[in-house]
């Protein structure tokens, strides 16, 4: 017999919103133990709460419809957060492109928006992860790390999904596990260090300026690792991931039709503000309109 849900909303924004879409930034890659999306398109997800552990299931009957189903402790708090969540307090009919790459995204993803957890930390391990490599990389090592430490989650989750890691476990994971999982001493320390201050971090999600300058205060936490944060947690639209090794590439070729100088990005999206990372993501979901991705850095490179 079905596990009926601690909570559910049935919520039919003014507004399109496909959650799928939305959420897909928050998938850290096809085997991710947090995320699951069905064939149908049901996107099953389990996260840490302030209450507890949650496992939610999103279904879609169309861009004005969405049913969300919470089971465990952390199903009020998900159930109070989830409008947020798949972007809520996004504005993107605010932003009107000009470029013809642009208009043609916009006018194709109509139900794309920013979303905001509102879980700094559990945001920013991946984005810490993923500095300095190759993202299917980074994706193995957060996989293997999940599927290790990482807890069953409550409901009727699909099988083989898993909690994200609390604070706790972070900080206490053996070095030699870390080096089996690929990473090297500079992230696991990162992310140990930011583990001591997880709560400092959620608490500050309200406050987008006070969460930016905590994290500016974490050793090994640069522009381009809070970004990562800001546009997953925070819901920020315009938390441009500078230092990006693909960023002038993939923004000169498909908006100019050659590749941007380091020098050149950040002036080139300074007339797009406060939309900066809306057009990035839009770039990436635009097939053809520029090259695939290669590694963000150099391997001898400072990018953090």
């Amino acid at each position: 017999m079905p596990q009926p849900p601690d909570r559910s909303v049935h919520w039919r924004p003014g507004f399109p919103v496909d959650a799928r879409l939305t959420l897909q930034s928050l998938r850290r890659g096809p085997h991710d133990p947090t995320h699951r999306v069905e064939p149908d398109g049901t996107v099953w997800r389990a996260a840490l709460t302030a209450s507890g552990p949650v496992t939610y299931r999103i279904r879609q009957r169309r861009l004005d419809d969405l049913s969300i189903d919470a089971w465990g402790p952390g199903a009020a708090d998900l159930a109070d957060s989830v409008r947020r969540e798949l972007g809520e307090g996004d504005r993107p009919e605010l932003f009107q492109p000009e470029h013809p790459v642009l208009r043609g995204a916009v006018h194709r993803l109509p139900g794309l928006r920013i979303p905001c957890t509102g879980r700094l930390f559990e945001a920013l391990v991946p984005a810490v992860l993923e500095q300095r490599v190759v993202g299917l990389d980074a994706a193995a090592s957060f996989t293997r790390m999940i599927r290790k430490y990482g807890d069953a989650p409550p409901g009727p989750a699909p099988e083989g999904m898993r909690l994200p890691l609390p604070p706790e476990t972070w900080r206490t994971i053996p070095s030699w596990e870390w080096r089996r999982a690929g990473v090297d001493l500079h992230r696991s320390a990162t992310i140990i260090e930011a583990a001591r201050h997880a709560a400092r971090l959620d608490r500050a999600a309200g406050d987008p300026v006070r969460a930016y300058d905590l994290m500016a205060k974490l050793p090994g936490v640069g522009i381009w690792t809070a970004a990562q944060v800001g546009h997953r947690a925070l819901g920020d639209a315009d938390a441009l991931p500078l230092g990006d090794y693909h960023l002038g590439t993939m923004t000169g070729m498909a908006l100019l039709g050659r590749p941007l100088d380091d020098d050149e990005v950040e002036p080139f999206y300074e007339p797009f503000r406060p939309h900066r990372y809306r057009v990035v993501r839009l770039l990436e979901l635009s097939p053809g309109a520029a090259p695939r991705r290669g590694p963000r850095t150099p391997h001898a490179g400072p990018f953090r």
